[in-house]
């Protein structure tokens, strides 16, 4: 059976080859705060375990290293690894069950005073009741929480680096967004989602040329007008990931999706923001046809 890292390895190869060329610095040259996003939580949580590896490899700092710290983290037990959530790594006083808590807040301050031999690395997300990982969202991970830590995460100590998790990045308050580096984490499970009703709309817009951007921008904005605007830009979504999906070693047509599905997620965070869809809807297109 495939080791854990092995499977990150082979579903995200653009994602690990962008951060072993920044580990691989001099300066261990990536982001202190990153930001992942998808649906698929357990694979940003394995993505962040196989980083925070690579991170603190003291061996041959290959994916099958069986240095102390790389058995650690693949056992999840690194003493600098640790997972921050409603339940993991609370004080003892704290009986708060339902967020992150400020006195975790607190916490982690004071433990990141103290310097270490290894790497740091803090993983934020939520955890359900069997245990499982879920995502951020404003309940679980509150303003104040995050405001107790933000000059903790706009001046880190040296080798420290802060993993967010969470579904979508409208879940997270703005502040956590404007300081992280984010990348969009794609579902690679076998379970498809739905874009049927997209489909005939969307299906060939990477070979629509220039002139044809208002043609697509016609049969998208009639789709919105019929339907839940929401659910459109949601199924668009799915029909790039799952594009993305079957196109994972194109390189070329793998940037372009990855940044179409950004272009999606703006545009569902104006809708948010209860911008007029026709607006949304023309900007998205032109996004999408007439980008760079």
């Amino acid at each position: 059976m495939p080791s854990l890292n092995s499977k990150v390895r082979e579903n995200y190869p653009f994602l690990i080859n962008y951060f072993s060329k920044g580990i691989e610095n001099t300066n261990k040259n990536i982001a202190h705060c990153i930001l992942f996003y998808g649906t698929d939580i357990q694979a940003q949580y394995d993505l962040a375990l196989e980083i925070s590896r690579m991170l603190n490899c003291t061996g041959d700092h290959t994916p099958e290293c069986k240095c102390l710290n790389c058995n650690w983290i693949r056992e999840n037990q690194h003493p600098a690894v640790l997972t921050v959530s409603k339940v993991d790594n609370k004080p003892s006083n704290d009986d708060s069950k339902t967020v992150i808590s400020i006195d975790q807040a607190r916490m982690i301050k004071n433990d990141l005073l103290v310097t270490s031999e290894y790497h740091r690395v803090l993983i934020f997300c939520d955890k359900d009741k069997e245990g499982n990982v879920c995502g951020l969202n404003v309940t679980n991970f509150q303003e104040p929480t995050a405001n107790a830590l933000l000059k903790t995460f706009e001046e880190p100590p040296s080798k420290t680096t802060f993993f967010f998790l969470t579904k979508d990045k409208s879940d997270m308050i703005s502040t956590i967004i404007s300081r992280a580096q984010c990348f969009f984490v794609p579902s690679m499970k076998e379970d498809t989602r739905d874009f049927s009703l997209v489909k005939d709309a969307i299906e060939n817009y990477l070979e629509l040329e220039r002139n044809e951007v208002l043609d697509l921008n016609d049969k998208l904005l009639a789709l919105a007008r019929e339907n839940e605007p929401m659910e459109v830009l949601v199924q668009i979504q799915n029909f790039m990931t799952e594009l993305l999906k079957s196109n994972v070693h194109n390189k070329g047509l793998k940037l372009k999706l990855l940044k179409d599905i950004n272009s999606v997620e703006k545009a569902k965070k104006e809708l948010q923001l209860n911008m007029n869809i026709q607006t949304i809807i023309e900007n998205l297109c032109f996004d999408l046809i007439l980008g760079d």
